[in-house]
């Protein structure tokens, strides 16, 4: 099914694709995918995909090549949310427009990440939002070790306040879906992120997309693309 509903990190993987020299194979990359869910095309997500009510924004400040991966979660939350931006993270020559972005007096931006990470007093634990501004909420998409690198080389962060999330709404989350041994994705981080700021709407269709996402990518890998019945 065609969805017009635009994703800015659909947008960047296709601006990065046009710009890439050479091409980059993902893990699973001889199967055949959706061109927009990027699961094996027996088990494409698209459909019913429904963009939520939401009085906030996301940024995903994607590290290098995560926005080829058909794993990243990100692009679920740019799915969801209508006010959504992407950009490549990079640490000499940050893009101009996420510059221009963050700097927006109508946005009222947040760099979400643990408050154990970053020096004492930057950390939040609330969304103490502005009258007049809608929250930003930017995500640092990619592995742990990266998302600690980006925080932590990237000067234009350093004024804006980090949301972290607690403890009790990590336990809250775990009870409400299978729990697993790592790191959270970007897509249930911002799950907590979204019902945190009172964005109810978003949470819920955004985890309702992320678990349609959960599944499918497992079953066309488990059955590299196939589908199911197929020998």
């Amino acid at each position: 099914m065609e969805n017009s509903q635009h994703n800015s990190v659909l947008t960047l993987r296709a601006k990065q694709i046009s710009e890439s020299r050479r091409e980059f194979n993902a893990r699973g990359g001889k199967m055949d995918r959706c061109e927009r869910c990027l699961i094996a095309k027996h088990y494409c997500i698209c459909e019913g995909v429904e963009q939520a009510s939401s009085d906030a924004a996301v940024c995903l400040l994607m590290y290098h090549n995560e926005s080829f991966k058909p794993s990243n979660t990100g692009r679920l939350i740019a799915e969801i949310v209508p006010d959504n931006y992407a950009f490549r993270w990079d640490r000499t020559e940050p893009d101009e427009q996420l510059l221009a972005l963050i700097a927006d007096p109508r946005y009222q931006p947040f760099v979400i990440f643990p408050a154990e990470d970053v020096e004492p007093g930057r950390a939040v634990a609330v969304v103490d939002k502005i009258e007049g501004k809608k929250p930003l909420f930017i995500f640092l998409d990619g592995t742990w070790r990266e998302a600690k690198k980006m925080i932590r080389k990237s000067p234009y962060l350093d004024n804006i306040p980090v949301l972290s999330i607690t403890a009790d709404k990590l336990s809250d989350y775990r009870l409400r879906i299978a729990p697993h041994a790592h790191q959270l994705g970007t897509a249930e981080v911002a799950i907590m992120v979204l019902a945190l700021a009172g964005e109810h709407d978003a949470a819920e269709k955004l985890e309702q997309h992320f678990m349609k996402f959960r599944d499918a990518y497992l079953l066309g890998k488990r059955n590299k693309g196939r589908p199911i019945g197929f020998t």
